[in-house]
């Protein structure tokens, strides 16, 4: 199973985003082509841990609790867009980028040998161009991150992390596997 730790946003804040996507993305051109990821999935990567065997499940939730254990909440929003390559569309994330980044630093070391992606980069992804549809011609991006530029989304406090599967890395297909509250 795929397995990754993220934030999820609260219940408003995603409401919030699916009403821009609705009003000033949908209608852009080319949208229809795009693969939009499922609002009910919507997350952001703190780490992934890619393939792990089910018996490494327990000690992997454990481990990732600690580290949920050891953190006091934090402020973050969701603003902008971004390209994140010519396969994917995301908003950005605002507030305390410190403090994530150091989370997920944190809850990446936990499987050093996982896949991992570079820098990281705090995004919640919301479409992707299709590949392999045969004709080889991409959704471009920049009207996108350019309608996605004032967005600045309503601030919350992050009061812990998920433990979540996916069905594949580019699926958008997700399952909640645990919740690990803060300390606080």
């Amino acid at each position: 199973m795929r397995l990754f730790a993220a934030i999820l946003p609260p219940a408003a804040v995603a409401e919030e985003l699916a009403g821009v996507v609705r009003r000033d993305l949908a209608p852009l051109p080319g949208a229809q082509r795009l693969r939009w990821t499922e609002r009910a999935g919507w997350h952001i990567t703190v780490a992934y841990y890619g393939e792990t065997p089910t018996e490494q499940v327990p000690a992997l939730r454990e481990a990732l609790a600690a580290v949920a254990r050891r953190r006091a909440a934090f402020e973050l929003c969701l603003a902008g867009g971004e390209s994140l390559s010519e396969w994917a569309l995301g908003t950005g994330v605002a507030g305390d980028r410190a403090e994530l980044t150091a989370l997920a630093a944190e809850a990446a070391g936990l499987r050093p040998h996982a896949d991992q992606y570079g820098t990281y980069r705090p995004h919640l992804t919301l479409a992707r161009n299709v590949r392999g549809d045969g004709d080889g011609d991409s959704v471009p991006f920049a009207p996108y991150v350019a309608a996605l530029r004032p967005f600045a989304g309503r601030a919350w406090r992050v009061g812990g992390l998920a433990l979540m599967s996916s069905e594949g890395p580019t699926s958008g297909r997700y399952a909640t596997a645990a919740v690990l509250p803060w300390a606080g």
